[in-house]
């Protein structure tokens, strides 16, 4: 069985940074794809980021430039680094996992819980 647990939520003030992590269960790194999706209040769900097995990344316009998706297969942990936030990224993230290509389209077949980020101007 496949579990994602979030973290690394918070509230910070624009400019400011904060790591996010997703500590996956039941789930072989090396052998999937993993994603980052965010939704704020009254929104659709929106994907942030995303990474292949190879290491290979894609990124919403929104967050170029400022966040960086990375992955531990050691630790079994999926990060989001994000630098520079705006109250904009005020969101609960959320840690997708899949073991079919999906880039950033919200149809990954595992889902975390999610962590909330608050961005305060």
């Amino acid at each position: 069985q496949v579990q994602l647990v979030e973290s690394g939520g918070g509230s910070v003030q624009a400019g400011g940074s904060l790591r996010l992590s997703c500590a996956a269960s039941g789930w072989t790194f090396s052998r999937g794809y993993m994603a980052w999706f965010r939704q704020a209040p009254g929104k659709e769900r929106e994907a942030v980021a995303a990474i292949g097995s190879s290491d290979r990344v894609s990124y919403a316009d929104s967050v170029k430039g400022r966040f960086t998706i990375s992955q531990d297969n050691v630790k079994n942990t999926l990060y989001l680094q994000m630098n520079s936030l705006k109250p904009e990224d005020t969101a609960m993230y959320y840690c997708a996992a899949d073991p079919l290509p999906k880039g950033l389209h919200a149809t990954y077949a595992y889902w975390g819980q999610g962590t909330q980020v608050t961005v305060s101007s």
